[in-house]
């Protein structure tokens, strides 16, 4: 059951945290390593490479930042931060540095529980969204989405996106012209209903890194568009060539 579940690597100072988040994990069915600090962490990734990681922000050697952003240097694994911190500008400073989510201590562990589930099961599997009928790989100008391979290219040069971009690339590109609010991203690629408005910025983040990685000029975007006061979309596809 682990192993169809996936290997998850929790990585925190605090050993009563680590024990508990182990315990459970391992309870509905997950294989877990742990890590008590940054440096151990990098080397626990590189021997175990997990699916999904449970990061820290306050450590010792290496902060959770440090290592988001060296993992982010080396692979795409899903990364869930938490943080005690309490200023927005500090917690969402994670997801700039490439974090799929993050949590705020103290958290829900039936609550982290959900996220996981969540973000695996967009990894393991197509999200659920509603598909183009027969497009398998969609050419938009100079970028080639391939939903299949969850892959895409610009100009013929491959773009590296996280699980959670390509994801909410893929939403807006599959009901291309249809307006997103941040709420209806949360609970389509997260599956929460934020409590807070705070929440929504992880939308926000989300976005603005897309749009570094896929649009010519991130300020003044052709693909990832701003409704104002209403959310996101992706244009109306007209004229693109569907293989």
């Amino acid at each position: 059951m682990s192993a169809q579940k996936g290997k998850i690597l929790v990585v925190d100072d605090e050993v009563g945290i680590r024990r508990i988040l182990q315990t459970r994990l391992e309870i509905i069915g997950y294989s877990v390593v742990t890590a008590n600090d940054g440096e151990e962490a990098l080397s626990a990734f590189r021997l175990s490479t997990p699916d999904l990681i449970v990061l820290d922000v306050m450590m010792p050697k290496l902060d959770g930042y440090g290592v988001c952003q060296q993992l982010r240097r080396e692979s795409n694994v899903p990364i869930i931060m938490l943080t005690a911190l309490a200023d927005v500008a500090d917690r969402i400073t994670g997801l700039e540095l490439g974090a799929d989510d993050y949590m705020t201590k103290p958290f829900s562990p039936k609550e982290l529980e959900a996220r996981i589930a969540s973000i695996l099961r967009r990894r393991f599997h197509k999200t659920d969204v509603n598909v183009i009928p027969n497009s398998l790989v969609i050419h938009v100008s100079d970028l080639k989405i391939d939903i299949n391979k969850r892959q895409i290219h610009k100009n013929e040069q491959r773009i590296r996106l996280t699980g959670v971009e390509f994801s909410l690339l893929e939403l807006l590109v599959n009901q291309s012209g249809k307006i997103f609010s941040r709420v209806e991203i949360l609970q389509q690629l997260w599956g929460f209903v934020p409590e807070m408005n705070t929440d929504t910025r992880v939308v926000d983040v989300h976005i603005s890194r897309l749009r570094t990685k896929v649009e010519s000029d991130p300020n003044n975007p052709e693909f990832i568009l701003t409704a104002r006061g209403s959310g996101y979309f992706f244009p109306r596809i007209i004229d693109s060539e569907q293989e």
